[in-house]
């Protein structure tokens, strides 16, 4: 290799280097504890388990419902995050250039704002008794339990996460948007195609891989979600909003068994390998 070869890998080995201590290591050493017996308060010293925490787990229920409560997050939060998104996107474009900062700069403001105080806002936003949202239903005679009620609970965690989560799906697709040649949509208007036409035939087809990857990125991150329940609904009620990395926390640091909350750790990382996979071969058939 030549001087100039050996240069680029030493301006990669901060990088690499602080990726491997803080995130491969740290994995593999999560999938050692799995296979291990370890509860942290017993004076007991780990014992070797094998499979058996993997084992428990997939025999458990609250297990299933965590991971049933995940999957009922992902498909509230993902179609909705991609169409509103998508819808933004499409009116933000429309408008004169010198607005458009504005516009992205409001959508964008809200992904900057940390959990834990997005959390606390919504939470009074939600609360039954002087929460913002019952009090503008007051005057109609509504009361709606946002988070005490079953039903309820999990779409008031959808609402935080689009207002929280909507700014970036929309700046992605308005990057996409302008990559579009505007000559596409001046033929299509001389051939006398409408608006509609052109979104269908033009605007979609450019976006593709744009939203594939959106989606997919949508998907895992809905798959970790964990901020939103823990700070509004602490996984209630009846554990109906308590989502698997939710699950996870409690079991490792709350009840202290490390070996079974990286058992399951693991097997929420093959959920969504698996949907890595899917998005890995789709875009790779659409740019071949």
């Amino acid at each position: 290799m030549n001087a100039r070869t050996w240069t680029g890998y030493a301006f990669l080995a901060p990088y690499l280097l602080l990726f491997a201590a803080f995130v491969i290591a740290p994995l593999f050493y999560g999938l050692g504890i799995s296979l291990f017996e370890w509860e942290m308060l017993s004076p007991a010293p780990p014992r070797f388990a094998g499979l058996a925490n993997y084992a428990e787990a997939l025999h458990s229920d609250r297990f299933w419902k965590a991971l049933y409560a995940t999957a009922r997050f992902v498909v509230l939060c993902v179609p909705l995050t991609i169409s509103l998104s998508l819808a933004a996107a499409l009116g933000i474009h429309a408008t004169p250039r010198v607005r458009q900062t504005i516009y992205r700069a409001a959508y964008f403001l809200p992904t900057i704002i940390s959990i834990s105080v997005a959390g606390i806002l919504w939470r009074w936003f939600f609360n039954s008794e002087f929460g913002l949202f019952n009090a503008l239903a007051a005057p109609f005679g509504v009361k709606i339990p946002w988070l005490s009620e079953t039903s309820l609970a999990m779409w008031a965690i959808v609402l935080m996460t689009l207002w929280w989560t909507l700014g970036g799906p929309i700046v992605v697709l308005l990057a996409g948007l302008n990559q579009i040649p505007r000559q596409y949509y001046e033929a299509a208007a001389i051939d006398g195609a409408g608006p509609m036409r052109r979104f269908l035939h033009i605007t979609l087809p450019q976006l593709r891989p744009i939203l594939l990857f959106v989606s997919i990125m949508n998907i895992i991150g809905s798959f970790q979600v964990f901020g939103q329940t823990f700070m509004i609904t602490r996984g209630g009620p009846e554990h109906s909003t308590r989502v698997l990395v939710q699950y996870i926390y409690e079991t490792a640091f709350t009840n202290y068994r490390m070996g079974y909350g990286a058992a399951m750790s693991w097997l929420l990382f093959a959920v969504i390998a698996v949907f890595a996979i899917i998005q890995f071969r789709i875009l790779r058939e659409d740019l071949q």
